[in-house]
């Protein structure tokens, strides 16, 4: 028996030496190859990549054709999974793989009119124009790896099928980018609720610049079948992607500063944009090198232009403009014919096409699309049956003349002010503000993006009647009228999503951040006698307080002093009146604080508007507008109705909010309130797509870390406004400091590291660097590069 067992042991050894032996060959198959040489065809003369100790692939090539392809060959190697993703969620094509849990998904996006609308500008693409070249080559570098290497892991899990990368791809990926800060399929339902179901008094606290003879006219009454569209839409707009773990853009901060307030005499340039988090983080960085050009980028998947850059000549950052460019119109359906709206007073005909979605291991789903003269109907995506008032989208992206490739492209070769001005004048949407600055000494900002003219008392802010005028889009402003500064005398500029003032004194309507952020940054570059260098601007990019907190505590204060009697409601009462708005991680008053104004914000709104219309409320910018203003109106309608003669309205509410969050507060994280401290209820964790389900989550996921930083403040860690405990959603998603005295020192850090492929050493290398507040040196001379080159891979024809 004892034989027979020690038999069966070694047998059992034998098999477990054997499964880790090919389980040890299958992932070395998924390796990313840093060193060596491999074919790439193609290439007119090999092609050096040397890779520093943070992955980062330094390319030098012989001309502009070879230089893209092997972008877009290192791209795929650490990025290909990446890529495939958020091709397949822009074209709608997330089913397929994933199965029918995604075909409400694919379902919105083919609404969307992206797959579409890519088909039809590549079509009109010239095909030998600078940009297009590099595009083609790019997505030829990243075909060859596809087709010449072993597929990554989760292609494997998934049983994803290898297809070529295409221009349409590429294109479709440009417009989820700019859809995905489409603020309008949260917000203009949710004012429009309050404003059709309440009335104009509720709308007061959102501070909008509202007409009574324009916007409070009464649009075409929605059925509840239309406004469950509507509901669902808005949901999957935030809720699906950020279950996808795919980047989001959310907002960001910028500025840059001349030379006379800098230590060195030189431009000092800052920008850290504000993206959803996710493992791989969105931003793959490389330095390009080819006679005559030369730029250290920041790029994300399937384009080849960088996004962010700069060299030793000039450089620049983004922040999102956060102008309206979307607009929901309900249409009015004629009653004789189902497939006619009012239009300029007659009744049109509505067009239509159909797509097919594939949906894993059930039958393919059959999808009509119709389209008004204002724009796809987007509630055709959901309904079994028209509903009385169909809504349309209007949005910049797919009307307007957009030639962002050629934007970009110019844009990291714009060495002069005139040559960045005229590359920011080609971005259509989504609305960027492009921050800028040269070795010369000039600095810049412009808000890039086409800006519709609408008709006059129009606040598209709320769902326009298409059967007026109201939404009718007569022209686009010319790009001199939007908001810029070239050269202030003020000697810096600041960019944080507040909203802007256009020169010309036009409209500009959007879904702006608070401007607390925004005067934070302006104190602070404004204070007398300081000489600006990398060392302070770090503390200025990592700083965690703006005067919010103290605008909302203003009136709220005196409300909590009149109703509070608990000797321990007293202490955290004196906590909160000490507190001056920092969000450390050792304090437990950012977590009272942020807890406070949730339950606020719910016991006062939730009930009104609904579930529904509530957590599209919570993730909107309106919200954070209304909270001061709400607590500074005892007789807001929204206070409701007093409960006793010895409190107020106001009073009664507040008074109940502070019981439900310290009953919350204790629920989620203990009796123990000195354990409240805001860096335990406050964690970044970056989500793989796979890792939405346990036990993958271990494998796949990268963290939970503990963070400062909140919302709207410039270290901007931080999420939608909701209950203890926070999981950080968005936040910096690189941090840079370039001191144009010598771009050879800049900063900069990834949130995880450049490698998307799973067990590689540059997969998580930057997390907890990033989470400290860390940053590194983003190499760019040769003498730099060859000395923290870790490994030299050699791209060949042959």
């Amino acid at each position: 028996m004892r034989r027979l067992l020690k038999r069966s042991a070694l047998v059992l050894l034998a098999l477990l030496v054997l499964l880790f032996i090919v389980l040890g060959w299958y992932l070395h198959t998924k390796e990313v190859q840093r060193d060596g040489s491999a074919v790439l065809t193609g290439l007119s003369a090999h092609v050096q990549v040397s890779y520093d100790e943070r992955g980062v692939p330094h390319i030098q090539a012989q001309n502009e054709a070879d230089l893209y392809r092997a972008l877009g060959y290192v791209h795929a190697q650490d990025r290909l999974f990446q890529m495939e993703m958020v091709r397949r969620l822009a074209r709608g094509e997330l089913a397929e793989i994933l199965g029918p849990k995604l075909l409400d998904m694919d379902r919105l996006f083919r609404t969307l009119g992206l797959r579409a609308f890519a088909d039809g500008y590549t079509a009109k693409l010239d095909k030998n124009s600078p940009s297009t070249k590099a595009l083609t080559a790019y997505l030829d570098g990243i075909n060859q790896f596809q087709a010449t290497h072993s597929a990554p892991l989760e292609f494997d899990l998934l049983h994803i099928p290898k297809r070529p990368f295409t221009i349409e791809d590429t294109i479709a990926v440009s417009g989820y980018m700019a859809y995905s800060f489409a603020a309008a399929f949260r917000t203009e339902p949710a004012l429009t609720t309050i404003r059709d179901k309440l009335g104009a008094d509720y709308l007061k606290v959102f501070d909008l610049d509202w007409h009574p003879l324009g916007v409070l006219q009464t649009a075409p009454a929605l059925a509840q079948h239309d406004w469950m569209q509507l509901d669902k839409i808005a949901q999957l707009s935030q809720a699906g992607i950020e279950e996808l773990a795919i980047p989001q853009l959310e907002g960001s901060n910028a500025w840059v500063v001349s030379g006379k307030h800098t230590a060195s005499g030189k431009p000092l340039l800052a920008g850290d944009p504000h993206i959803a988090y996710s493992a791989p983080a969105v931003w793959y960085e490389a330095q390009l090198s080819s006679p005559g050009f030369e730029l250290y980028g920041h790029f994300q998947v399937l384009n080849p232009m960088a996004l962010l850059g700069h060299n030793q000549q000039f450089g620049w950052s983004l922040t999102m403009f956060q102008n309206d460019d979307i607009d929901l119109v309900a249409e009015k359906i004629n009653p004789q014919n189902p497939n006619q709206v009012r239009f300029h007073d007659q009744w049109v005909d509505l067009t239509s096409r159909e797509e097919t979605i594939q949906v894993k291991g059930a039958a393919p789903v059959k999808l009509v699309l119709r389209k008004s003269p204002h724009g796809l109907i987007i509630t055709d995506a959901f309904k079994d049956n028209y509903g009385d008032a169909p809504i349309a989208m209007w949005w910049t992206f797919l009307e307007a003349d957009n030639s962002v490739l050629d934007a970009f492209y110019q844009l990291n070769r714009a060495d002069t002010l005139q040559k960045a001005r005229t590359a920011a004048s080609k971005i259509g949407a989504p609305g960027l503000n492009v921050v800028w600055a040269n070795t010369k000494g000039d600095i810049a900002w412009w808000a890039a993006a086409k800006l519709v003219k609408r008709p006059a008392n129009i606040n598209p802010s709320f769902i326009l009647d298409g059967a007026t005028a109201d939404a009718d889009k007569t022209a686009f402003y010319d790009f001199a009228d939007n908001p810029h500064e070239e050269n202030p005398a003020r000697g810096y500029i600041v960019s944080a999503n507040f909203q802007p003032v256009s020169s010309s004194g036009i409209a500009i309507p959007g879904y702006y951040n608070l401007y607390d952020r925004g005067q934070r940054l302006d104190h602070l570059l404004s204070q007398p006698g300081v000489k600006w260098d990398t060392k302070n601007s770090q503390a200025l990019q990592l700083d965690v307080q703006t005067n919010y907190a103290t605008r909302v505590l203003r009136p709220l204060l005196p409300i909590l002093n009149q109703v509070l009697v608990t000797p321990e409601d007293k202490r955290f009462l004196d906590s909160l009146s000490k507190w001056d708005g920092n969000f450390q991680t050792k304090s437990i008053a950012p977590t009272l604080f942020s807890q406070l104004i949730y339950q606020i914000a719910h016991n006062a709104m939730a009930e009104k508007v609904g579930a529904t219309q509530f957590q599209n409320l919570l993730r909107t910018r309106a919200l954070d507008f209304a909270v001061p203003r709400l607590l500074d109106d005892p007789h807001s309608p929204w206070w409701g109705k007093a409960a006793n003669a010895n409190m107020d309205a106001r009073q009664t509410v507040v008074l109940a909010a502070w019981n439900d969050s310290l009953a919350h507060l204790r629920s989620t994280l203990g009796g123990d309130s000195s354990q409240w401290l805001w860096g335990r209820a406050h964690t970044l964790t970056h989500r793989h797509p796979l890792g939405q389900q346990q036990p993958l989550d271990k494998l796949f996921n990268i963290g939970p870390f503990v963070v400062p930083g909140g919302r709207e403040v410039p270290n901007n860690l931080s999420g939608p406004i909701g209950p203890a405990p926070w999981n950080v959603a968005y936040g910096p998603s690189t941090r840079r400091l370039i001191d144009f005295a010598d771009t050879s020192k800049a900063l900069g850090i990834n949130p995880v590291g450049q490698s998307g492929v799973l067990f590689d050493v540059h997969y998580n290398d930057q997390a907890e660097m990033f989470a400290n507040g860390n940053y590194v040196i983003e190499h760019t001379n040769s003498a730099d590069v060859q000395a923290h080159a870790r490994e030299h891979l050699v791209l060949q024809s042959h």
